[in-house]
């Protein structure tokens, strides 16, 4: 209830005093580049294995192969204007109105693509463990691990899952939440 309650009171700080300002000029930018819509949606899976919508500013052209493969390094489908708000994160911010409507929590283990999820949840034991909590914007495993760029490393990166949702404790979200405006603030942590 408690992790409810603040998610609720996050979500709707940024969403006031953040979203409100800057998705007009975060929508221009887009609109200048490129033709498309300026958020992006695709299916995720979230708690206990649930589908749901997840949003996004859009940060590539409009493509087919979107809900197939996640964006690589110097991946030309990302737009000069993608790129910035890829690498601030900015991108991720229309997230927080999943976690108002309740898909999602302010922290906890990042949502993969449903193709994703049904591909690691064959190959990688105990992979389902991470549905037990809510997905989150940030969680431990971007703040001390960062990106996982293959197989290899998602499953590095899913003993830091296992570790969120084994501690899980409102004082570890905070502890993730000011790690996580720290890496954004300065551009230093885990990538």
């Amino acid at each position: 209830m408690i992790k409810r309650l603040f998610d609720i009171l996050f979500s709707l700080s940024v969403i006031v005093f953040l979203l409100s300002w800057l998705t007009p000029i975060i929508a221009i930018f887009i609109r200048m580049e490129s033709k498309g819509p300026v958020f992006f949606k695709q299916s995720r899976n979230g708690f206990n294995y649930k589908e749901f919508e997840c949003y996004k500013f859009r940060s590539m052209t409009p493509n087919t192969d979107a809900n197939l493969y996640q964006a690589t390094r110097g991946d030309q489908r990302v737009t000069k204007v993608g790129r910035f708000i890829r690498k601030t994160s900015i991108d991720e911010l229309p997230q927080f109105f999943n976690v108002l409507f309740g898909d999602m929590s302010v922290v906890g283990p990042r949502p993969h693509m449903v193709s994703h999820t049904n591909m690691y949840a064959k190959r990688i034991d105990k992979f389902m463990v991470r549905h037990f909590v809510k997905p989150g914007i940030t969680g431990w495993a971007q703040v001390t691990h960062g990106y996982a760029a293959d197989e290899d490393e998602t499953r590095e990166k899913l003993a830091h899952d296992f570790y969120y949702v084994k501690n899980l404790s409102i004082w570890l979200d905070v502890d993730i939440v000011f790690k996580t405006i720290k890496t954004m603030l300065t551009g230093f942590g885990a990538r």
